[in-house]
């Protein structure tokens, strides 16, 4: 199993958008609010050096933004 985390943050459409998709593949994922949970916000910052929602890390594969055919080839979706 792929290790998900989507860092997300209150009226983030694209953030909206990457849940809905993860969801319609039945993609397990951790949701990380990094407006309500500092650890989380100071891991995207400080881990992955972003600063934008979402930021998607696959198995230690960043993603900042939804890249649809990235994000597809890591989790193997067809």
């Amino acid at each position: 199993m792929k290790n998900v985390k989507v860092y997300t943050q209150p009226a983030c459409p694209p953030c909206e958008f990457v849940k809905q998709y993860f969801d319609m593949h039945g993609i397990e994922y951790e949701l990380l609010n990094i407006k309500e949970d500092a650890d989380a916000r100071n891991e995207l910052i400080n881990t992955y050096d972003s600063l934008s929602t979402p930021t998607i890390v696959i198995n230690g594969e960043v993603i900042i933004g939804f890249k649809q055919e990235l994000i597809d080839d890591l989790l193997n979706i067809s």
